[in-house]
């Protein structure tokens, strides 16, 4: 088992959040000289106003004056948009989870920088070529309706009973970073594509169907409607607070132990960004000692720099909560490589 790192403290705060983007890839118009564009895929805006972005955007904001403007969305759907607009690039920081942010990588969105602090980061969380680094550490899991599935499920052969018929969901592999993750850990889990897809295969007949973003299949499964969706151990334990139902589990092939694997937030400076400089500010800002120390108890996170140590309730509760689980490492580059593949198979095989 790969050791993963411990939680810690934090606090609330509101968020400036965009109504419209204004900023074009080539000028930056006086108005907008003081701002930064974060384009982020779901998961550390609290619903409330309550969450590790908020907090951190309120105070780069107080400290630097610099507002922040921000669009979330999936994972894939956030790199695709900035794709969309390479010719015209409205974002200065790019935040998704993998594999997506090594696509981002590949495809020539992100341009090099390494911010304040990214020597604390451990080598799985940062490129080699100096792109991206994680900002917040995080795990892939599951959720499950405590009231109505008291006992959560302990392996994926379990989720093919015909009590979870209409009453499961995923988010879409591809266009989530949490339903990509599906596949990987199906892959992993089961030995290989084949396998992985014949178990997918049939797990389609209980499954309720596409979701672009997994934030949205939490509360579905807090109020009942659902049983089981899958999620991510930080957007889920913040979500917890305000849905009292939800409990986190992490599936097993068949006998064998709970497996996750690390799904971080990473963040990188857009290629060709309209404020530059002050998304380098804002890279730099989230990796410092005071923002890292409010990963835990705000947003459930897991701190990205390796000297900064867990001591707060969350930090032991989501310990407990990793006890028993094996940690294995995703091959990143075969995926990269071979997702489009991946995600056709799943198509294939689910009908999708």
């Amino acid at each position: 088992m790969r050791t993963y790192a411990k939680p810690i403290a934090a606090v609330t705060g509101s968020l400036v959040l965009a109504a419209g983007l204004t900023a074009c890839g080539g000028s930056t118009a006086a108005s907008d000289e003081k701002t930064v564009t974060v384009y982020s895929a779901d998961g550390l805006k609290g619903e409330a106003g309550d969450g590790w972005y908020d907090k951190v955007f309120a105070d780069f904001e107080k400290k630097t004056g610099i507002k922040v403007k921000y669009v979330e969305g999936g994972s894939g759907e956030m790199v695709q948009r900035a794709l969309r607009e390479k010719s015209n690039t409205q974002a200065d920081v790019l935040v998704t989870l993998p594999p997506f942010i090594q696509q981002a990588g590949s495809k020539g969105l992100l341009q090099k920088y390494t911010p304040q602090g990214a020597d604390q980061v451990g080598g799985g969380g940062k490129a080699s070529d100096g792109t991206w680094t994680s900002v917040v550490n995080n795990y892939f899991g599951f959720v499950h309706n405590k009231k109505e599935l008291p006992d959560a499920p302990k392996s994926w052969e379990e989720l093919l009973d015909g009590r979870f018929k209409d009453r499961l969901q995923y988010s879409t592999p591809g266009v989530a970073g949490d339903g990509t993750a599906v596949l990987i850990k199906a892959m992993h889990d089961f030995g290989g594509q084949e396998p992985a897809m014949e178990y997918l295969k049939k797990l389609q007949a209980n499954n309720v169907g596409p979701s672009s973003s997994t934030s949205k299949l939490a509360p579905k499964v807090d109020k009942g409607e659902l049983l089981v969706a899958n999620g991510d151990v930080q957007m889920n334990f913040a979500q917890s607070r305000s849905m009292p139902n939800l409990g986190i589990w992490f599936p097993a092939k068949g006998t064998g132990r709970p497996t996750t694997f690390a799904l971080p937030y990473a963040a990188g400076l857009v290629d060709k960004a309209p404020h530059a400089e002050n998304g380098r500010k804002l890279l730099d800002f989230m990796l410092t000692e005071g923002a890292q120390r409010e990963v835990s108890a705000i947003g459930g996170g897991f701190p990205a720099r390796k000297d900064v140590k867990a001591t707060d309730a969350n930090a032991i509760e989501l310990a407990k909560l990793m006890e028993g689980v094996e940690v294995f490492e995703p091959d990143w580059a075969d995926i990269d490589k071979n997702l489009t593949t991946y995600v056709d198979a799943w198509k294939s095989a689910t009908g999708s």
